[in-house]
C-alpha cells in the first residue's frame, strides 16, 4: 500500500527544517499543510521555506492563490488528496507538513467536507451584532452549535467564527477530529514537541528574525498592492499586528510583542488538535530524541516493519 509521513506540531518547532532533510533522505516531496502559507508574496510572516530549500526539495500548495482569493477547508483537502496521489505516481514518499489542525487531519482521516457556499446576508447580520458587542454573543451562538468548532477557534476572531456558523447550518456537515482510530491513508504522523518555556524562546526568536527579515517591509508591499489590511488573509498573526503598526495605532515594539503573545497563545491552541494522548501520533521531544532516532522509525514504517 502506497504510505505517507506526516509532520505535524507547534508553531516554530522546526517542522520544515526536518520536512527538508527527510525529503532528502527518503526520495520524498513536501505537501504544506498550512493555512497561511497558501497566499503569494506572504512569506516572511508564514515563515516559508527560502529559495535554496525550495530548490533542492519540491514543495507542494504554497504561494497558490492572492491575498484576496477565497479559499476553504473543502479546496485544501481536494488538493491535497490529488497531489498525494500525483506523488505516489512518481514513486516517491508524500510528506504532509504542518500544523494547521484542520487541514491536517481533513486529509488524514479523510473528512466529508461539505461545499457550503457564502450567505453574504447571514454575514452581514452576524457582522453588525458583532459590531455591537464585540462577538461575544455570536461566539455563544457557536458554542451551542458547534462546541468543538467554538473549542479551538479564537473567539476574538471574528472572519472564523462567523464562517463556523455559516458551515454549522449545514446538516450534511460530517467533521471528527479526534474522534477517528484510524486514518484515511497508511500513514506515520510524526509529532514534535518541547517544553512550553522553550518553545516559547523558540518562537521569539523566530519573530525577532521575520522583523529584521523585513516583515513590516512585506506588509508594506501588501498594501502597496491594493490588498487590505481587513482582508482575512492579514487577519493572521504578524501580519494584523504590523497592520495596526502602520496605521498608527500601535508602536513597533509593541507590535512585535504583540506578535510573540499572540503565537504563544496560537501555539497552545495547536495542541487542542494534535493531543498528546492521541495513540496515532509518534511523539518526540526535539531536546531529548536526536534528528537519527526520528529517522529510524520513518524507515521501519517505510520499509514495513512497523510505526
Amino acid at each position: 500500500m502506497n504510505k505517507l509521513v506526516a509532520i505535524i506540531g507547534p508553531t516554530g518547532i522546526g517542522k520544515s527544517i526536518l520536512a527538508v532533510y527527510f525529503a532528502q533522505c527518503f526520495n520524498a516531496e513536501i505537501i504544506s499543510a498550512d493555512s497561511r502559507q497558501v497566499y503569494r508574496y506572504m512569506d516572511i510572516g508564514t515563515d516559508k521555506p527560502n529559495e535554496q530549500e525550495l530548490a533542492v526539495v519540491p514543495h507542494h500548495l504554497i504561494s497558490i492563490i492572492k491575498p484576496d482569493d477565497e479559499f476553504s477547508l473543502a479546496q485544501y483537502k481536494e488538493l491535497a488528496a490529488g497531489t498525494i496521489e500525483a506523488v505516489w505516481q512518481r514513486g516517491k514518499l508524500p510528506l504532509l507538513v504542518g500544523g494547521s489542525g484542520q487541514y491536517v487531519w481533513s486529509v488524514l482521516e479523510g473528512w466529508g467536507i461539505p461545499k457550503v457556499p457564502p450567505d453574504p446576508a447571514f454575514r452581514r447580520n452576524l457582522e453588525e451584532r458583532a459590531a455591537k458587542d464585540g462577538g461575544e454573543d455570536i461566539f455563544r451562538e457557536l458554542e451551542i452549535r458547534d462546541p468543538e468548532a467554538a473549542a479551538r477557534i479564537d473567539r476574538r476572531n471574528i472572519r472564523r467564527v462567523i464562517r463556523a456558523l455559516e458551515i454549522s447550518r449545514n446538516p450534511s456537515l460530517k467533521r471528527t477530529p479526534h474522534k477517528s482510530s484510524k486514518t484515511a491513508y497508511d500513514s506515520l504522523i510524526i509529532g514534535l514537541t518541547i517544553d512550553r518555556e522553550e518553545l516559547y524562546r523558540m518562537i521569539d526568536k523566530r519573530v525577532d528574525r521575520m522583523i529584521k527579515r523585513g516583515l513590516v517591509e512585506e506588509v508594506k508591499s501588501l498594501v502597496s498592492r491594493s490588498y487590505r489590511l481587513d482582508l482575512p488573509s492579514m487577519s493572521g498573526i504578524g501580519y494584523r499586528q504590523i497592520g495596526e503598526h502602520l496605521e498608527g495605532k500601535t508602536t513597533l515594539e509593541a507590535a512585535v510583542q504583540q506578535i510573540k503573545y499572540e503565537s504563544h497563545r496560537f501555539a497552545r491552541q495547536q495542541y487542542n488538535w494534535f493531543r498528546a494522548k492521541d495513540d496515532r501520533i509518534r511523539w518526540f521531544d526535539i531536546k531529548a530524541h536526536p534528528i537519527s532516532e526520528i529517522q529510524e522509525v520513518v524507515k521501519s514504517f517505510i520499509s514495513g516493519n512497523g510505526k
